[in-house]
């Protein structure tokens, strides 16, 4: 089944991205409510190239001996993981059913008419659904999220874990993971979240998605073809590098003077384009006319004062997201490990947060 699954304890949040596998373990803490959760183990391991391509899985066992790799560099002992498919590949809709529906009689129910809202054979889907709550327009009926992906998006990632030695305990969708991720850091500021419009554009290495949040609920999605992989292409081509090297280089920050003022101001006013242009698309798609502020994340998001220049490109608050900022750290976690990698560990993060539920 697609991934609304019921509470369960000791869960590895998995995002399979298309460069790397990103793994981290969660625990709740018994101290403050400011410091809920509990890192214990986290770890980011590369994949070989093409081992995934446009969030597809090419290559079941290259991905699953990665995640193996991963959870031993972690050093975690769970066996059940929750991973998610793209959002490009899951059609979701929000329909109404009779409030006095049991679980088992809406599930009956949904069966029996889903062919009206996915344009694929039943055969060739999961599918499942949550509980959103009462419906705003008629008390009688509540609001129902239904969630279908083809049988292979989902089979995929349940059998990567499997060569990884884990079990599927939970197959999301990276956008509720996302919205999981922050409602966790929107839920520090719980009064000033109400009637907040919050962006967030998670930029990976070949897509920038934006997620934009209403009230903690993602309203609008939208996928973008451009990503970290535009700066890493500018950089070999420049200064006549390898791929290995390019990367490296720009890991640690050992580049020629005009870096900074050639490549880097470029792509950084590139990405702030992107972003306002899937504003643009958001505003003109929805009710919606502002956003009170953007939170970056992905790997681009480590870019030295890419905050700054983003801000001042749409003229409102922009930060790089950081999931562990209300988390305490376990003995087996690195803080600084955990610092340099937190703006790409939103979705592994939302996913790890189901164990919770």
């Amino acid at each position: 089944m697609l991934g609304f699954a019921r509470k369960q304890h000791s869960l590895l949040g998995v995002d399979i991205s298309s460069t790397a596998v990103k793994l981290i373990e969660l625990s709740q803490t018994a101290g403050t409510a400011a410091e809920l959760y509990r890192v214990e183990a986290l770890t980011i391991e590369p994949l070989p190239a093409n081992a995934v391509v446009e969030k597809k899985i090419s290559d079941i066992n290259a991905v699953g001996q990665t995640i193996q790799r991963a959870v031993a560099r972690a050093g975690s002992k769970t066996k059940r993981a929750a991973c998610a498919v793209a959002g490009s590949a899951v059609i979701t809709k929000v329909i109404a059913m009779a409030a006095s529906l049991s679980d088992a009689e809406m599930e009956a129910q949904i069966q029996l008419e889903a062919d009206q809202y996915i344009p694929y054979p039943l055969e060739e889907v999961n599918i499942d659904f949550d509980l959103i709550g009462p419906s705003a327009s008629n008390p009688d009926m509540v609001d129902v999220l239904l969630a279908a992906s083809r049988r292979e998006n989902v089979d995929d990632r349940v059998a990567v874990l499997e060569v990884a030695g884990l079990t599927a305990a939970i197959v999301d969708v990276e956008a509720y993971a996302m919205e999981n991720a922050c409602s966790l850091l929107l839920g520090r500021f719980e009064d000033e979240r109400q009637d907040q419009t919050v962006a967030v554009a998670d930029v990976g290495a070949t897509t920038t998605t934006l997620h934009v949040l209403h009230d903690g609920k993602i309203v609008y999605t939208r996928e973008q073809n451009f990503g970290g992989n535009q700066l890493l292409d500018e950089v070999e081509r420049r200064y006549g590098l390898a791929r290995a090297q390019a990367l490296e280089r720009l890991e640690e920050n050992r580049l020629p003077a005009n870096f900074a003022s050639e490549v880097l101001g470029p792509f950084k006013e590139a990405l702030a384009q992107q972003i306002a242009r899937s504003l643009q698309f958001f505003y003109s798609a929805s009710t919606f006319n502002r956003t009170d502020q953007v939170m970056l994340c992905g790997g681009a998001a480590r870019i030295d004062r890419i905050d700054e220049l983003v801000e001042e490109r749409l003229g409102f608050p922009v930060s790089v997201a950081n999931p562990f900022a209300p988390m305490a750290v376990g003995p087996g976690a690195d803080p600084e490990a955990l610092a340099k990698a937190a703006p790409s560990m939103m979705i592994a993060t939302g996913l790890a947060l189901r164990a919770f539920d």
